[in-house]
């Protein structure tokens, strides 16, 4: 996201991802287990396996970078399922808790010398 304008091409991006993501539930009867609560453990797993792989300061990027992508692009998808699911605006989404993060965590500014 650049700024807080939302570009019509990653809301495209991602709700393309999200109807292929549906017709693969779809195609594999899968759609009466993506509840909201199944959803988010999938997501929270997905995530353990991310973290695993750092487990002990390993470096994963460094040795297992595929491992790595493929553990986030696991998240993401579980995130985009969720948000399709439970009908979240995820870049609408995004762009209100980073304008309340901005106000709840204002940058600090230098003071002059």
């Amino acid at each position: 996201m650049r700024g807080h304008i939302v570009h019509r091409e990653e809301s495209d991006e991602i709700e393309r991802l999200q109807a292929m993501l549906r017709d693969f539930a779809r195609a594999r009867d899968w759609e009466k287990y993506h509840t909201p609560r199944n959803l988010s453990a999938l997501i929270a797993s997905e995530a353990g396996e991310l973290l695993a792989l750092f487990r002990w300061d390993q470096d994963a990027l460094g040795t297992r970078l595929r491992d790595v992508r493929h553990e986030v692009a696991d998240v993401f998808l579980g995130i985009l399922r969720f948000a399709d699911v439970a009908a979240i605006d995820l870049v609408s989404a995004a762009e209100e808790k980073l304008r309340l993060n901005a106000e709840k965590y204002p940058a600090r500014k230098e003071s002059p010398p």
